[in-house]
């Protein structure tokens, strides 16, 4: 089968089950894992953010989503070039990737026989239902089922800990995951969720819901213990330096997360905005920065790091 991919979690699930050498096309932003790279290029970014602000950002995607513009461009001479069988893409966020029905339409008008399936997960169960849906579409239902097996399993030893600490008398620090920075928004979709089972209390987002955008006048009167910077998109270096050209707000330094030295930058890209199997690597690199001393070792290197104020 030939496979084309215009989302990163998608190319992370079809090299995952081992289907790495069916892929015959990704988009600009597919970057892991290692087989992924190279392969034919299906999209590009209409416009250059490599060295814009988070502000600016946010400015070009509130006026694409309002304006009916589009941030991303689909190579319809490249897939059409790339023969596919299947076509994976998503309408569950508009800035996040080329839409299904552009992308269908334009599959349409290829090859009418393609089939172009679309992943819409809001939760970790959501998640682990789009990896068996990949396998069903591919044949590779075994392996997808597989995987799924084994990512329970690994959020399962995470949670029987985290439960038996509290049962120790532990307690879930209380947390604020911002997946913006300027303007702040608060977490969704399946990261509160995220938190939550690797032992910490969100204290902004909801489950299963859009991200929103908060204001630091929210989060000082929810004063959390623990303030998670993760942007949508961004790796830890990229968080990091982002973090340092952020203006600080009135009163940024006497939330207790501050005081307590308790900011942490965190590579959003690869554990929290892609809905694919590293959203377990996530927990478990959220579970050893709630619990150091019961998970020690356990977050992908280079994941995440302490700033300073």
């Amino acid at each position: 089968m030939r496979i084309v991919s215009l989302l990163p979690s998608a190319t992370e699930i079809v090299c995952a089950i081992g289907l790495g050498e069916e892929l015959v096309g990704v988009t600009h932003e597919c970057d892991y894992p290692q087989e992924a790279i190279g392969k034919p290029v299906m999209t590009r970014s209409v416009h250059d953010m490599t060295t814009t602000s988070s502000r600016d950002i946010h400015r070009l995607v509130s006026d694409s989503v309002h304006g009916g513009s589009a941030l991303y461009a689909l190579d319809e001479a490249a897939l059409a070039a790339a023969e596919p069988d299947l076509i994976i893409t998503q309408e569950l966020c508009r800035v996040c990737a080329v839409g299904y029905r552009e992308v269908n339409a334009v599959a349409r008008a290829i090859d009418a026989a393609i089939t172009v399936v679309s992943l819409e997960p809001t939760s970790i169960e959501g998640i682990f239902n789009t990896i068996t849906t990949v396998g069903a579409m591919t044949e590779a239902e075994d392996a997808a089922v597989d995987l799924v097996e084994t990512l329970r399993r690994r959020l399962g030893a995470v949670e029987k800990r985290v439960q038996a600490r509290r049962d120790l008398g532990g307690r879930s620090p209380r947390v604020v995951a911002l997946e913006w920075l300027d303007p702040p928004f608060a977490s969704g979709h399946w990261v509160p969720e995220q938190i939550r089972r690797a032992g910490g209390w969100e204290l902004l987002g909801t489950d299963g819901e859009p991200s929103t955008q908060t204001t630091w006048d929210a989060i000082s009167e929810v004063d959390p213990e623990m303030l998670l910077l993760m942007p949508c998109g961004f790796h830890l270096a990229e968080t990091q330096f982002e973090w340092t050209r952020t203006r600080r707000p009135p009163g940024y330094g006497d939330l207790s997360a501050v005081r307590r030295g308790q900011v942490f930058a965190l590579d959003g890209s690869a554990y929290f905005s892609r809905p694919g199997p590293r959203v377990i690597d996530g927990i478990e690199l959220l579970a050893e920065i709630f619990d150091p001393d019961a998970f020690v070792d356990l977050a992908p290197f280079g994941s995440w790091a302490p700033v300073g104020s």
